[in-house]
């Protein structure tokens, strides 16, 4: 009579292997897919930079640089710096950009990636990425650093260096 309880000791062991090295499997499977997502939960100011930013490439996009330059700071102080040197100012600025992009084959469509955001303080951030415009009449890209300033509450950009 020994031959069915050893049955029942071999299969309660095999299953016990099995369910071991599943499970191990099983866990993991979740610690790498928990490794690999990165962090979600920007904070409250990288979020507003982020979405500043979604704001000009939408104004962009739609062939409206009025709205693209509401992320920058509306002030005589505003720098921006392109590949012709330095131009200070909004108005300066927003007639540097009308310029350059008077139509729609020449604005393209923007996109940004590669965005990092380094918080300075309370009021000022660091931002680094890179830029593309998808034209008829050739393709763009470069790289910039803007830092950004908090007033009146909301994310500005006071310093453009884009190449």
């Amino acid at each position: 009579m020994l031959g069915p309880y050893i049955l029942q000791v071999v299969n309660i062991s095999v299953l016990i292997t099995f369910f071991y090295f599943v499970g191990m499997r099983m866990l993991l499977f979740i610690s790498f897919l928990f490794c690999s997502i990165p962090a979600i939960g920007f904070d409250k100011d990288s979020v507003q930079i982020i979405n500043t930013l979604n704001m000009q490439v939408k104004g962009w996009n739609n062939g409206d640089i009025d709205a693209y330059m509401q992320g920058y700071w509306n002030n005589d102080s505003l720098v921006f710096i392109g590949k012709s040197g330095p131009t200070y100012g909004y108005k300066a600025t927003l007639q540097r950009y009308k310029k350059s992009y008077s139509d729609a084959a020449k604005m393209g469509i923007l996109s940004f990636s590669d965005i990092h955001i380094q918080k300075l303080s309370s009021t000022y951030c660091f931002v680094t990425g890179a830029w593309h415009l998808d034209r008829p009449i050739g393709d763009l890209s470069g790289y910039f650093t803007l830092l950004f300033k908090k007033i009146n509450n909301k994310w500005l950009i006071i310093c453009d260096h884009s190449s």
